[in-house]
């Protein structure tokens, strides 16, 4: 099943509130569904509530527990608020009765503003032919990188005991979908292992614990096809646990959105 036909089955949800949602393998990260996609299944479901005129201008996951693959889960949407400009929406995902994703949600629209302030960051790096990233490795490899394309302009592969902890580089869906929405983007943003696990030597576990992502409007019609810039650095790390920015560009360069995550690596 590609990622259109499941997001198709989250935007259901507002029909069918007692549907029911399996993920194939295919879209694994070890023995859990892939969080970039159950991110994004959450916002397409919230978004079926919210006015057109309203775009997503933040979302902060938390990843409390392992939403497994195969096995059915509920998606649940609450609206927390519904003012004149902005909707508050709280969106989780709900296996065997327990919350497994939770994702809060702002939308709002544009309004005139006196208040204006330019993002002039920018990246040095060169739109790549095609993807350069690390083979399939047999249970080490998660299954759902099949579906995307990184390519690594700096930082090193993962478990190969590097000194660094950024990700530079660009990503991309390797069957473009037939269009570009914040959903896709959402999965993209992280397909990208965490920035911790090069320093490793061998595989060990890790995860994302919360995920902070802020859309930034407006911007230029995004093609299917497009590289998608992406740089992502630590900013802290003790304790088994990590604390990283990143910020994301279209490939004219213009920033798009910015991130913010805390990992946690059991090595």
């Amino acid at each position: 099943m590609d990622f259109d036909a499941l997001i198709a089955l989250a935007r259901k949800q507002r029909q069918q509130p007692e549907v029911l949602i399996s993920i194939p393998k295919d879209w694994s990260q070890g023995r859990t569904v892939f969080g970039g996609l159950s991110a994004a299944m959450l916002y397409s479901a919230a978004k079926e509530y919210i006015e057109v005129d309203r775009p997503l201008r933040s979302m902060t996951t938390s990843f409390v527990g392992p939403l497994l693959f195969d096995v059915p889960f509920q998606i649940s949407v609450e609206i927390v608020r519904e003012g004149k400009n902005v909707s508050q929406v709280l969106a989780r995902a709900i296996q065997d009765d327990k919350n497994c994703v939770l994702t809060q949600l702002c939308f709002a629209k544009a309004r005139q503003s006196k208040t204006a302030v330019d993002n002039n960051d920018q990246h040095n790096m060169t739109i790549p032919e095609k993807a350069k990233f690390i083979p399939n490795i047999p249970k080490v490899t998660p299954k759902f990188l099949q579906h995307y394309e990184l390519s690594i302009d700096a930082g090193g592969l993962p478990f190969t005991g590097k000194k660094s902890s950024h990700y530079y580089g660009w990503m991309r869906f390797k069957k473009p979908p037939q269009e570009i929405s914040e959903a896709h983007i959402i999965s993209m943003i992280d397909a990208w292992p965490p920035t911790l696990i090069q320093q490793l030597r061998w595989p060990a576990p890790a995860s994302t614990i919360s995920w902070n992502l802020e859309f930034i409007y407006p911007h230029r019609t995004l093609a299917p096809s497009d590289w998608f810039a992406y740089k992502e650095d630590t900013r802290q790390a003790a304790d088994g646990y990590g604390h990283t920015e990143a910020t994301i560009w279209d490939n004219h360069g213009e920033v798009i959105a910015l991130s913010r995550q805390t990992t946690a690596v059991f090595d």
